[in-house]
């Protein structure tokens, strides 16, 4: 059976008022550690997700049994769910039906690919890296979702993605590069293995620095970290509505440089689109910051119900066992600017810090956006305009607002960075971000020297 089979059968399972999410998988990972292939991960599974509702009670469950044995249980124990639970008088009910927009993010050649070429292409970044030792991964899948309700709704969407991810470290030197797109085919992991090699030459000698505020470049990757971190309360309606959002009381207000935009646009070729969320919302473009100005945060059907401010959903509700983060902006976008390379950002700053990416992060304080952790894999000074010598890693605590507040400039060109974590059930999904120089960063610490 198809994925949209297999929610057609769990809603006829379930009779009556009901939403069935059925999530399908197929999916390698091929590992490399010390310059060798190892520990392939093979993946092929598909969940369903079984909502019964009985009057403003709601129960649900999972299984990945998809034959009529399995979804007759499944509706057994959703609506015995159902029918233990309270009363939600704010519970907004099951989605319409509606046509979501036609978007790309499926490929047929990646959707073939094999662990015998996921291998292979491991095994060009480990041949790209020459003598320097490299760790990480090359991955590729096929994932769909599709949704079938009791109100008529029925979708379906077909998503490929890959990774190519290559740390390379040695005695005293660590660099790091990714690659992420819906088709394999635009990535070459040999390149990806020769971006780390290179930054990880660059890093032999790395010398401390005294804490302070400093300017600094940021490279996609950690643009991509901290806008993620970010949203996760201060983006989302879930965070607003429990007031530990950065943009309680501060919508329609300047909260960052005006060279700043960022959207969330799951319909951008760019990223990895989306067509409906997983309550079966059609997607849509959403500005979140226009021009430095916070629009809004993203909604679903259940934080749209409780605001009972008139707000409707966004279509961005997440799976069901993550609801409890509230919706999430899974397509972040960052309007690029106008420099041509990050050598260009770092003569904008003129003296200050080049940071590659970021480990270890943590949110400190969400209503202020303050976020913490340490720069890892090639962080460098910045003097007289030029990308200087080699730093240990460091770190940091930043209020992510502030950091943006006063931007010098962003690259013309804009990177899709990763931000599934590939543990749970296969949803690909990234920030769209260019570099950026800012004027603050705070570095409140030193750390680890590079290297292994």
């Amino acid at each position: 059976m198809s994925t949209l089979d297999v929610a057609r059968a769990a809603l006829g399972a379930a009779g009556g008022e009901a939403e069935a999410v059925a999530h399908s998988e197929r999916s390698g990972l091929a590992r490399f550690a010390g310059s060798e292939v190892h520990q392939p991960t093979l993946i092929e599974n598909l969940v369903v997700t079984l909502r019964v509702v009985r009057g403003k009670r709601a129960g649900v469950a999972t299984s990945n049994r998809v034959d009529g044995d399995g979804l007759a249980e499944l509706a057994r124990r959703a609506t015995a769910a159902a029918e233990s639970a309270p009363p939600d008088e704010t519970f907004p009910g099951l989605a319409p039906a509606a046509d979501p927009p036609r978007v790309d993010g499926y490929d047929d050649e990646t959707a073939t690919l094999g662990p015998a070429e996921q291998a292979r292409r491991a095994a060009t970044a480990i041949d790209a890296a020459g003598e320097m030792p490299v760790y990480g991964f090359f991955t590729s899948a096929a994932s769909e979702l599709a949704i079938a309700s009791s109100t008529g709704l029925t979708v379906e969407q077909r998503m490929t993605d890959a990774t190519a991810l290559v740390v390379a470290a040695g005695d005293g030197c660590s660099g790091y590069a990714e690659h992420t797109a819906w088709r394999a085919a635009d990535i070459d992991p040999a390149a990806v293995a020769r971006e780390a090699t290179e930054k990880a030459a660059r890093t032999k000698g790395a010398q401390e620095l005294e804490p302070g505020v400093y300017r600094s470049v940021l490279e996609p990757y950690a643009v991509a970290d901290l806008l993620d971190y970010f949203s996760h309360d201060s983006l989302g309606a879930l965070g607003l509505l429990e007031e530990r959002s950065y943009l309680n009381g501060r919508i329609d207000t300047r909260i960052v440089d005006e060279k700043i935009t960022i959207a969330d646009d799951p319909l951008d070729p760019h990223g990895l689109p989306k067509a409906f969320d997983f309550e079966g919302t059609p997607k849509q473009r959403l500005l979140l910051v226009d021009e430095g100005v916070a629009c809004g945060v993203v909604w679903d059907r259940t934080t749209a119900a409780r605001a009972s401010n008139g707000a409707t959903t966004t279509g961005h509700a997440g799976p069901v066992d993550a609801r409890d983060w509230g919706p999430v902006p899974y397509s972040l976008s960052v309007a690029p600017g106008e420099a041509g390379s990050v050598e260009e950002l770092a003569e904008l700053v003129g003296d200050g810090i080049y940071i590659t990416r970021l480990h270890y992060l943590g949110v400190v304080d969400p209503r202020e956006g303050v976020v913490t952790g340490m720069t890892r894999d090639g962080t460098f000074r910045i003097r007289a305009g030029k990308i200087a010598e080699p730093l240990v890693n460091l770190r940091f605590t930043v209020a992510v607002p502030e950091l943006l507040r006063e931007v010098y400039g962003l690259t013309k060109r804009a990177a899709l960075v990763n931000s599934q974590n590939f543990y749970g059930e296969r949803y690909p999904y990234g920030v769209l971000t260019p570099a950026l120089a800012a004027a603050r960063f705070t570095i409140t610490g030193v750390g680890s020297r590079p290297g292994i």
